[in-house]
């Protein structure tokens, strides 16, 4: 009986010893930030970030980091540029079974929070946020580096991730709505002083409707129009059901895509593509190209994508002939309630990997700090419709002169990317974000989808409706590996168990087969004690 008593308590302490390991993020330890840089040591890190084809945020980089070596010659930091945030995420996770990491990232707070399933692989920020030598603001920072209290909150916010911060914001943008205005009035519109979706959508029914007998648009002269175009699809679907007060998911994870409004709305989505209305970036192409061709009347992308929109943009990605000379007018992406506007608030954030040697993740840490400082955040914002992520920066009087110069020329003062980069900063308070779960990339990917699959099958001449629609989401859970079975519409999928899951299943396994063998053990010794009895009373 005490050995049965025994396997019990050895069976509890292992669940206990386990629990953590089970399915999800786990806590990642704290950091104890060291009394002192060690300056005699030198530390050599890695810096993993995002460039297109704008050389100016390359030297932003480059700059930067000459600075920062320059206050600190015992650190040395490696750049390492990527075409595609998804691309840093998939090396991320790759290198994280190999533990190569590395030490800054740029990226997503959704990418962090499937890195947070890894042991000890992101750095939580609270310990070095506050440290009063190397801390933001700290006495011990050879650089003006900003306070905790500096970073506007509602982007400090999105980089929090069950209840610490594992992030800091780099840049912030959001969406808008790109606009040819001689289009507009042209089909006898005036342009509201708050865009609807009935507008937008009426507008661009008016624009398609001008197809002429032989193929051509009367509106553009051309055979080719695309009224409007939406860039991120994912995006669109998240906002619109978030201006409709409509499910997407909890903060817990729970998944509540998959509603009744989610249903309208992809109805609604087909009828518009049905009429040549409205298509997407996936399926016709890059908006910016469109617009800038006079082919598509509305388009909407980030005000990161600012510079390549528009007649006088300074980059794009179609020969100059092509370019059709238009005004161009930024607003906020189309509203259901004009009223209470809502929009996504996006941009890149930094994360920090933890390291054997707590000098190295120190290293790390002040670098990112330099990062934040005004004149990084300063400089590439202008680069595109960024917005900086510091009050200080934002409020800077050589940021505010660079706002007021706005169309002064069609480079660094383009009056696109400028209007765009206003547009955040005019609506810092009705901008919003997703929640962050390990599975959350996942979901809006395919929140996306149900609009791309939509927007494909009308072009396919297939037909939507609501029993489509209906198949649509089973598809679409299955891809993306999100449960539909509970109430609220599910939870997102997880990701294949952690390894310490599995070796609490496999223990657990153990216990049991030690368990039974023992049972068997104690069954066959009393039968045997039986027998011998039994033969000991016959003889």
């Amino acid at each position: 009986m005490k050995q049965t008593r025994f396997c019990l308590v050895l069976l509890l302490s292992l669940c206990l010893v386990f629990l953590s390991g089970c399915h999800g993020s786990r806590d990642q330890a704290a950091f104890s930030v060291p009394d002192q840089l060690e300056e005699s040591q030198q530390q050599e890190i890695t810096f993993w970030a995002k460039n297109d084809t704008n050389m100016r945020q390359t030297e932003i980089y480059k700059q930067a980091i000459e600075e920062f070596q320059e206050l600190y010659p015992s650190i040395t930091v490696t750049l390492r540029l990527y075409t595609d945030y998804g691309d840093i995420y998939n090396d991320v996770i790759t290198n994280i079974a190999t533990q190569t990491t590395p030490n800054v990232c740029i990226t997503y707070p959704d990418h962090i929070a499937t890195y947070l399933t890894g042991d000890n692989v992101v750095v939580p920020l609270d310990q070095l946020f506050d440290d009063p030598k190397y801390g933001l603001g700290g006495s011990e920072v050879k650089f003006d580096s900003p306070t905790k209290e500096e970073i506007v909150p509602q982007f400090l916010e999105e980089c929090k991730l069950g209840g610490s911060y594992y992030g800091v914001p780099y840049m912030r943008s959001t969406e808008a709505c790109y606009i040819n205005k001689d289009f507009v009035e042209a089909l006898g519109y005036t342009l509201p002083e708050t865009l609807t979706w009935d507008f937008v959508w009426e507008v661009s029914e008016a624009a398609a409707a001008t197809l002429e007998e032989d193929g051509t648009y009367s509106l553009n002269g051309q055979k080719v129009l695309i009224p409007f175009l939406y860039k991120s699809t994912d995006n669109m679907m998240i906002q619109m059901l978030r201006q409709l007060d409509a499910g997407y998911s909890t903060e817990t994870g729970d998944i509540q895509l998959f509603n009744d409004t989610t249903a309208g709305l992809l109805l609604g989505i087909a009828d518009h593509t049905a009429s040549g209305a409205f298509s997407t970036f996936k399926i016709s192409g890059y908006p910016a190209n469109f617009l800038n061709a006079g082919q598509c009347v509305f388009a909407v992308d980030s005000t990161a994508g600012a510079t390549w929109m528009g007649s006088d943009a300074p980059l794009v990605d179609i020969a100059e002939e092509e370019i059709v000379d238009f005004e161009t007018v930024v607003m906020e992406i189309p509203q259901f309630d004009p009223e209470n506007p809502k929009m996504i608030s996006q941009g890149p954030s930094i994360c920090i990997f933890n390291k054997e040697d707590p000098q190295e993740v120190l290293a790390s840490w002040l670098f990112t700090q330099y990062l934040l400082t005004d004149s990084v955040q300063m400089a590439y914002s202008q680069t595109e419709g960024y917005v900086p992520v510091t009050t200080r920066a934002q409020e800077n009087p050589a940021y505010q002169e660079y706002l007021s110069l706005a169309g002064e020329d069609n480079d660094t003062h383009y009056q696109v990317k400028i209007d765009a980069a206003q547009l955040l900063l005019n609506n810092l308070d009705n901008t919003f974000t997703t929640p962050v779960f390990n599975g959350s990339t996942s979901l809006r990917d395919a929140a996306g989808q149900l609009i791309e699959d939509v927007t494909k099958s009308v072009r396919r001449k297939q037909t939507v409706d609501e029993s489509t629609i209906r198949q649509l989401y089973a598809d679409t859970q299955a891809l993306y590996h999100l449960d539909a079975s509970t109430p609220s519409g599910g939870k997102a999928d997880l990701g294949p168990l952690p390894g310490t899951a599995v070796a609490l299943l496999a223990a657990l396994a153990g216990v049991w087969v030690l368990i039974l063998a023992y049972l068997a053990a104690k069954v066959l010794g009393r039968k045997s004690r039986e027998k011998a009895i039994s033969k000991g009373h016959r003889s």
